[in-house]
């Protein structure tokens, strides 16, 4: 810039110290002359190196460069031993691509967050997609069946049955359902979520991981593999709770304090205020999957290495599992029907409103299969049956609950399971670390 200007004062016959040649004049007259430069990409590598466990990623930063490829540059593959890891079903398992559209890149505005769909196969009361929506500028929602689900047991047990199964599969197609009615779409891949969440993850740019935890001690390393094998790629992960009624965070006590019988967890919680129910999102924007990676297909109970149950055993009655249909919206069904039924019926409860109120088929609600799922939350369960309890009749004393009282001494139960799970899990974990004993990697 100062070698046009003085070659430009220069020329015009005119000594630098003329006051009369204004500073803004020369500066002005030097843009004039002097074209912008056009911008390169020469500051963009034209190669990048990706981790191993990253194999199956196309990396094209240069769409160009695909019609004349250098000799430098090869196309990485997938080994056969990663293969069989990665991608069991390869029929059902899509390739990758590291490519974004035009206009989408990486990292623009507010970061990409994936969402890794676990136990939690709904979209209302969800705090890891509440969260991911309004801290994200795009989300990719995934789901995983890990291989080590299925199978047998090491005492010979099949570790998911048929019925079971097929549950989770129409559970996982019901949510795909769902994002896709709001614009989105759901991820799904068959392998080792230590493998697979950060494969996706950097295949979109993502640049954090969002998941409900859970309680159980195979649950919990799944947990631990996946955040070290993100965090080792520079992605945040970050775990929430949300398959109790109470949060965890709202106890009045430490979890390693917990009181170790049901009525004294009663006790300590009697009072507390259950959390209001984050309502379903009703957009969700999605990474671009168009040249970016594919959507995959639901694998079968044959491709899960199961055989589909008969519809009707020996007996000709028929299993208990097979009628029941998994997902989100059949347990919205479920529950407004239930909720319905309590509204019919006369309160049957005894003086302590904990027994005798339950309706519906055989007795019960019959909601546990969802809620295990995660279809369902149990404070929507809650805050739904609460609405439905001003329209019950009403007790001798001009009070009506509905069976909400019963519902609520049942959810207590199950948040004492729970917590108290968690807190062991937590407490071997610990041990684990501090006698630096790993336990043995679970079989495939």
């Amino acid at each position: 810039m100062a070698d046009a200007s003085d070659s430009d004062a220069g020329a015009g016959a005119q000594p630098r110290d003329d006051p009369s040649l204004l500073p803004f004049a020369t500066f002005s007259l030097s843009l004039s002359v002097r074209a912008p430069a056009a911008p390169t990409l020469a500051s963009v590598p034209s190669t990048i190196h990706l981790p191993t466990q990253i194999s199956t990623l196309a990396v094209c930063l240069h769409p160009s460069s695909a019609a004349a490829p250098s000799s430098s540059r090869r196309p990485t593959r997938l080994n056969s031993a990663a293969s069989s890891v990665i991608s069991p079903l390869p029929a059902s398992t899509p390739g990758l691509s590291r490519s974004f559209p035009s206009g989408a890149p990486a990292a623009a505005g507010r970061r990409r967050t994936l969402v890794w769909f676990r136990a939690d196969l709904r979209i209302h009361d969800h705090e890891p997609l509440h969260a991911a929506a309004g801290a994200s500028s795009s989300l990719l929602p995934v789901f995983v069946f890990d291989p080590r689900d299925f199978g047998k047991s090491p005492s010979g047990f099949d570790r998911t049955g048929p019925y079971r199964a097929n549950f989770l599969l129409d559970s996982v197609s019901d949510l795909r359902r769902s994002l896709r009615a709001r614009g989105g779409d759901l991820v799904v891949r068959v392998g080792r979520p230590e493998v697979v969440i950060p494969e996706l993850a950097l295949a979109a740019g993502a640049e954090a991981v969002y998941a409900h935890g859970e309680v159980s001690r195979d649950e919990c390393r799944a947990e631990e593999r996946v955040r070290k094998a993100v965090e080792k790629e520079g992605v945040d992960v970050k775990y929430f709770w949300g398959s109790t009624l109470y949060h965890v965070e709202d106890l009045p006590f430490r979890l390693e304090d917990m009181p170790s019988n049901y009525g004294g967890f009663k006790e300590a919680v009697k009072g507390l205020e259950v959390r209001k129910v984050l309502e379903a999102p009703e957009e969700v924007k999605c990474v671009p999957m168009k040249n970016v990676l594919e959507p995959g297909d639901i694998p079968t109970l044959s491709e899960l290495g199961l055989t589909a149950p008969p519809a009707m055993p020996q007996d000709s009655k028929p299993a208990v599992g097979c009628t029941l249909i998994g997902g989100e919206t059949e347990a919205m069904e479920r529950l407004k029907k239930f909720a319905t039924e309590c509204c019919m019926q006369p309160n049957k409860a005894g003086k302590d409103n904990t027994r005798g109120s339950m309706y519906g088929a055989n007795f019960s609600c019959k909601i546990s299969p969802w809620l295990a799922t995660g279809c369902l939350s149990p404070r929507f369960m809650y805050e739904e049956l609460k609405k439905h309890a001003t329209r019950a009749p009403k007790n001798g004393d001009g009070t009506s609950d509905a069976g909400t009282n019963w519902l609520m001494f049942e959810l207590l139960w199950r948040d004492f399971f729970r917590f108290i799970t968690k807190k062991y899990s937590s407490a071997q974990k610990t041990s684990e670390v501090a006698t630096g004993c790993t336990p043995a990697p679970a079989l495939a």
